[in-house]
């Protein structure tokens, strides 16, 4: 279902790729699922190694990418203990996904990891959701989100459930997807449960600093808007530091 829902959802692509140019060597894509963002890198000639822990979305990058006919190293690592044996000029890590580390040590743990794989000076950029009013507040009933067609040309109409567990900044989402036939009956219905962790500004800015990190820039969007207490997301562009 990934893929289906945001394969041609590529926002961070010109942006990474502008980066990219500053840099040479191999390019390190962290969390890379189902090689979204890897697969469109490798397609303009740049050397990727993408890690991921989850096995079925690597399986799904490694028959991609073999179709797409690129040359792409994928691991099937914990980015919180990596070992990858190499060291890189730039390491991303997008989708959102540093909301999937959710207590303080596995963001440290993921953190030192980038640092130790980073060369002096080494660019890491990532993006995480903007925890504004909006974003934390939403209402826990089913809310109507967006509507797609499946690989089947199946209508599917998504719905979403949140509540904010403001102790430990944890949202917890449920995404319920309606499937329906062409004269708008529900044939099937799944539902999907996922954890994010919330990280406000300034916590950030300390969170980097203490894990060798320099803000070089923060944005609200891939587009390098300026961020606002009403942004959406926060990408951060980072340096890495040496005492």
């Amino acid at each position: 279902m990934y893929d289906q829902e945001n394969e041609a959802h590529l926002p961070e692509l010109p942006f990474l790729l502008k980066w990219a140019e500053k840099n040479k060597g191999i390019i390190i894509d962290l969390a890379c699922g189902t090689g979204r963002v890897t697969i469109p890198f490798a397609k303009r000639g740049y050397h990727l190694v993408g890690v991921d822990i989850h096995n079925g979305m690597l399986n799904q990058a490694k028959q991609k990418s073999e179709q797409h006919g690129v040359d792409i190293d994928w691991k099937e690592q914990d980015c919180t203990v990596l070992d990858l044996q190499i060291k890189s000029g730039f390491i991303f890590c997008a989708g959102n996904s540093f909301q999937h580390f959710h207590s303080n040590e596995e963001q440290d743990r993921f953190l030192a990891s980038v640092h130790k794989h980073l060369h002096d000076d080494g660019i890491f950029i990532f993006g995480t959701r903007f925890p504004s009013r909006e974003e934390l507040l939403q209402p826990n009933s089913e809310e109507y989100w967006r509507s797609y067609k499946d690989n089947k040309q199946v209508t599917v109409d998504v719905y979403t459930v949140s509540q904010y567990d403001s102790l430990n900044q944890i949202q917890h989402y449920t995404t319920i997807r309606k499937y329906k036939n062409q004269d708008g009956t529900i044939i099937n219905e799944k539902t999907t449960r996922i954890q994010l962790r919330y990280v406000f500004p300034k916590e950030m800015e300390r969170l980097l600093r203490s894990n060798g990190f320099e803000i070089l820039h923060h944005y609200s969007d891939w587009k390098e808007s300026k961020i606002t207490n009403d942004s959406y997301e926060s990408i951060y562009v980072c340096r890495k530091i040496t005492s």
